[in-house]
């Protein structure tokens, strides 16, 4: 981004600044105060509210201050607030809540700034520079299933927010490519292609199917089991046929969830769990020093305070598990790669292990004992994809949907949708394709983060694709309006926004340009409390918003045209980064 073109933080951060001055000026004896600056609960009072008063009077009362109650403190903070063209009025209610109305003139300003800079200049301001996002992370060798499929998401979008904001974002795959399945399906594969080494790819054709059959030979054979388990051990100590066949098989598999990646428009950067294994020893040995490993039934552990199961970081058999890694990638990407956020995006059920590794960090002084404090570790949890039956969503067969055939099927319905609608005639196929893809696939992702991720959600096709209500088929039709009003006016917006200015004199206009405003604090709240449905909700409220204005304001041919193809403008630009922000395609013609 070019340097000129300052970042201003969020209009909230703007507003607490102005009242962090007032309340210095105000009660310049009182040091620890932070301003509580919110949106207004009730539109009718204002725009804003600085809730202090309340706080500061508990502090003062009864030490001999000329104050009488918490609304002469919320005149007082009022009375010192700085000069600001922001700031059209302020008023008290209750128990001395301040109430900020905001000028309509800078509201104005503020939007055609930002069309003019760019919407870069939005960007939320965190207080971290460097963020770890580990997510998607499947098990060699399997196909990727709907359970991914959200951990993809959600962990895309929180690091498509983070980058927004200016953070350096290591996007990690942590792929499951080191377990006691290799064993399996090493020695699967010489046995059904004892000369692959010969050919240039081995005939494994499918991955998932040999997978089965594999895993099949291990449970029933007892001799291939124990041949099996000597492999890993091989493969492990470093064996060089071993270590040829392991990377011929992630290989495989790495080219499969390739393309669902591409798919999707995720990028990830995979640092597996064989990655770590080197590490393994070293960070075992710092935890053992700081007397954080103890001996339990033959394994070493890691007692947690208020666990009643221990975390095993060495097995009886002296092997090496899930904990040993996540302790060890814990400890590179704190002191190797230098982040002071570690998030992981996994299913609820990991939510435990988590929190007892994270625990051990802190006892290691790894991590700060204050949850708050930089670096920190969270875990991004969310619940399971339902089928219509209320049970884990699988295919008629009980089989685990595949994520291939699932966004097929997304981007067919959508074809269908608008062929129906006689799109062929109108458009090239290629439009057709891009569209019914763009519509699709946006229609999947939205569909899952719109939720609080929290919840469990129901996967259901006619849902996702319906033109009404909060999809994002409705919204991404809301933003192909807005560019179609603009394309109609035959207007160059470009020129506008040079020559023209934005006057917000109806209250619809103002209302929608007051919450286009607010962007960057919807971002910012997002990030910080790293919930992607957030955006959603914003999203949906700015086309609603939309929608009543143009109902009431006609733009095109009227008076104040040029002013309100600017805000359709400004609109549409907010729309598309939020868009960008959930990994959505926008389309500009419906």
């Amino acid at each position: 981004m070019e340097n000129d073109k300052e970042i201003i933080g969020s209009q909230k951060q703007q507003i607490a600044n102005l009242f962090e001055e007032s309340l210095r000026a105000a009660f310049p004896d009182i040091t620890d105060v932070q301003p509580l600056v919110a949106i207004c609960n009730d539109p009718k009072h204002g725009d804003y509210q600085c809730n202090n008063a309340m706080s500061l009077w508990n502090k003062i009362k009864g030490k001999g201050t000329q104050f009488k109650g918490p609304q002469p403190v919320g005149k007082a903070i009022i009375e010192n607030l700085p000069a600001s063209e922001m700031i059209e009025n302020c008023s008290i209610a209750g128990p001395g809540f301040v109430n900020i109305v905001l000028a309509r003139q800078w509201i104005a300003k503020s939007l055609q700034k930002m069309l003019i800079d760019g919407i870069e200049t939005w960007a939320p301001k965190l207080p971290v520079k460097r963020t770890v996002v580990d997510f998607s992370s499947p098990n060699i060798a399997k196909e990727m299933h709907v359970g991914h499929l959200r951990s993809t998401i959600i962990g895309d979008t929180l690091a498509r927010m983070l980058e927004f904001s200016n953070v350096d974002v290591l996007r990690r795959n942590h792929v499951g490519d080191w377990g006691t399945q290799f064993g399996m399906l090493i020695e699967f594969l010489y046995e059904k292609f004892p000369n692959w080494e010969a050919g240039s790819a081995p005939a494994i054709g499918d991955l998932e199917v040999f997978y089965k059959a594999s895993k099949q030979r291990f449970d029933n054979d007892a001799e291939f089991k124990e041949r099996a388990q000597k492999a890993v051990v091989s493969l492990q100590g470093g064996d060089e046929k071993y270590r040829m066949a392991w990377a011929q098989i992630c290989e495989i598999s790495r080219k499969e969830f390739q393309k669902v990646y591409e798919r999707l428009g995720v990028h990830l950067e995979e640092k597996g769990e064989s990655f770590y294994n080197p590490y393994i020893p070293k960070a075992l040995e710092m935890l053992n020093e700081k007397g954080l490993i103890e001996e339990s039934e033959g394994a070493r552990v890691i007692f947690i305070e208020g666990k009643k199961i221990p975390l095993i970081v060495v097995k009886r058999d002296g092997g090496f598990n899930y904990a040993s890694t996540d302790l060890t990638a814990l400890w590179y990407r704190l002191n190797e790669e230098k982040a002071d956020w570690m998030i992981y995006v996994t299913d609820v059920g990991q939510r435990e292990h988590f929190e007892m590794v994270f625990s051990a960090a802190k006892r290691a002084g790894w991590l700060p004992p204050n949850e708050n404090d930089y670096p920190k570790a969270s875990h991004v949890g969310f619940g399971l994809v339902l089928g219509e039956d209320g049970k884990r969503f699988r295919t008629r067969s009980t089989e685990v949907v595949k994520l291939v055939d699932l966004l097929d099927d997304a981007k067919k319905r959508c074809k269908a949708a608008l062929e129906e609608r006689g799109k062929t005639k109108d458009w090239t196929a290629e439009e057709l394709e891009q569209t019914a893809e763009a519509v699709g696939y946006g229609a999947v992702k939205y569909a899952d983060l719109k939720n609080n991720r929290l919840t469990n959600y129901t996967f259901n096709f006619d849902q996702m694709l319906s033109d009404k209500g909060n999809t994002a088929v409705y919204l991404l039709y809301a933003h192909a309006r807005i560019c179609s009003i603009i394309r109609k006016s035959g207007k160059d917006i470009e020129e506008l926004k040079k020559s023209a200015a934005i006057d917000l004199a109806h209250p619809d206009e103002r209302m929608l340009g007051l919450h286009l405003l607010q962007f960057a604090e919807i971002v910012e709240d997002a990030c910080t409390n790293l919930s992607p449905h957030l955006v959603c909700e914003y999203l949906y409220n700015i086309s609603e918003d939309f929608t009543k204005f143009y109902t009431n304001c006609q733009v095109v041919g009227s008076a104040e045209e040029t002013s309100r193809l600017l805000l359709c403008e400004a609109t549409a630009v907010v729309m598309r980064k939020c868009f960008h922000l959930l990994g959505i395609t926008p389309v500009y013609k419906i």
